[in-house]
């Protein structure tokens, strides 16, 4: 059963950067031929959609909150999707989680979040 894995969270001051990636595990799947969403949850907050891109590789969406400043791109040689996240915010800080599926609508498969922590 295939199963998706995050990487790249950590703490960081306001302003910076972070980039998230995202990985089908077993690695014989291929999370770039599926439709992936990012997602966040911060503490009592509902869960929120980032940004998707989609198996061509184009990104189709980004929650206002974050556009011009995430980037969603896939990685084909290395087979994961990421996320590159620039001038970060406390507003950024959440658990972040990755999702796949064969279509944007469905997204099936997710992983179990890396923490992303902003501080003033």
């Amino acid at each position: 059963q295939v199963q998706l894995v995050e990487s790249g969270g950590g703490s960081v001051q306001a302003g910076g950067s972070l980039r998230l990636s995202c990985a089908a595990s077993p690695s014989i799947y291929s999370v770039t031929r599926l439709c992936v969403g990012w997602f966040r949850q911060a503490p009592k907050k509902e869960r929120e959609r980032v940004a998707q891109i989609t198996p061509s590789g184009i990104a189709t969406y980004y929650a206002p909150s974050v556009k011009g400043r995430f980037t969603a791109s896939a990685d084909n040689a290395n087979d994961t999707v990421a996320l590159q996240m620039n001038s970060l915010t406390p507003e950024d800080t959440a658990m972040y989680y990755c999702a796949a599926g064969v279509n944007c609508e469905r997204l099936t498969v997710w992983g179990q979040g890396t923490q992303v922590t902003v501080s003033s």
